[in-house]
């Protein structure tokens, strides 16, 4: 690994702090999940700055009133959505397919935490680790020739999350079908495959121009932790709000100080130090990334895994 990322930005930066002075116009981007939580902020910023947002939703009913009050806020009118279930083959098949032209941005924010109970999609894999991973992994495969095609070079962002540092993926028995379900554990591998996955693709990738990167926002109040009746564990002076913990995102997506670096993991707007062992500390945690999330070999691993249970 080379020297770490560092930047002028901190944990208390907001989304507008990064994207300051920036145009977007002419940029097309995709955030899976726009509609709610931080996908709201980031579909807002990168809208207010000049984009062209695509926001793939799996209510798109419900995520068309999110892209009218973005145009109506921002003044952009090109705010759109399109149908989008990360579970479902036929629903990331027929998003891909009917994408045309060149693909700036991906922003993989869609997500799913802490499922209290074993769940598996009509495909047969747990859901986490299926709406985390394998849908994103589906959809950005498939968009590939579409990235490669930004004439300015792409951008691929994959939100993961400190949960990250609870547990790798278990290659083995990814579905639980050997080993009693977690909910943490479960979450924890599908936010390190997430890592492994920006690792993977940017080693592939690079010669593309398409540079893939792995960001955790911070604790953050959303509709994520709906399954865990809305608690956050961080403690208070940890938590941040919306604009605050889709800064990262946002820092990862455009700002010209991350240029053609892919393959890493940022926390707080900075490269996270790597660890080979969970820190107690909370406050350390967060500035943390578990070695086996950056391993080359895990990602080849993952890789191959994914391509093999998608076809």
């Amino acid at each position: 690994m080379d020297q770490l990322t560092r930047s002028p930005f901190t944990r208390l930066s907001t989304t507008d702090d990064v994207t300051a002075g920036l145009d977007l116009t002419g940029r097309r981007a995709v955030v899976t999940g726009g509609a709610s939580g931080l996908g709201v902020e980031t579909v807002r910023v990168l809208a207010a700055r000049g984009a062209d947002v695509t926001i793939g939703a799996r209510r798109p009913d419900a995520a068309a009133g999110v892209a009218e009050a973005v145009q109506a806020l921002t003044g952009n009118p090109h705010v759109h959505v399109r149908g989008l279930e990360l579970t479902d083959r036929r629903s990331v098949a027929a998003f891909a397919e009917a994408w045309e032209g060149p693909l700036d941005l991906l922003v993989n924010n869609a997500g799913v935490m802490m499922v209290q109970r074993l769940t598996r999609t009509a495909d047969g894999h747990e859901v986490q680790f299926a709406s985390n991973h394998l849908g994103h992994f589906d959809l950005t495969t498939r968009l590939h020739a579409a990235l490669a095609a930004a004439p300015d070079g792409a951008r691929v962002v994959n939100v993961s999350s400190s949960g990250h540092l609870f547990g790798p993926v278990v290659f083995d028995d990814v579905d639980y079908r050997f080993r009693p379900y977690d909910p943490l554990s479960a979450y924890a591998q599908s936010k390190t495959a997430g890592v492994l996955f920006a690792v993977g693709a940017s080693r592939r990738w690079a010669d593309d121009g398409i540079a893939v990167n792995a960001v955790n926002p911070g604790a953050v109040r959303t509709d994520l932790q709906r399954h865990v009746g809305g608690a956050l564990a961080t403690p208070p002076e940890q938590q941040k709000d919306v604009r605050q913990g889709a800064s990262t995102t946002l820092y990862a997506a455009v700002s010209p100080l991350l240029q053609g670096v892919g393959g890493r993991y940022f926390n707080d707007n900075t490269e996270a130090t790597t660890v080979d062992e969970r820190p107690t500390d909370p406050e350390v945690l967060v500035t943390t990334v578990a070695a086996y999330a950056l391993d080359p070999d895990g990602a080849d691993r993952l890789w191959a895994l994914s391509e093999g249970v998608l076809r």
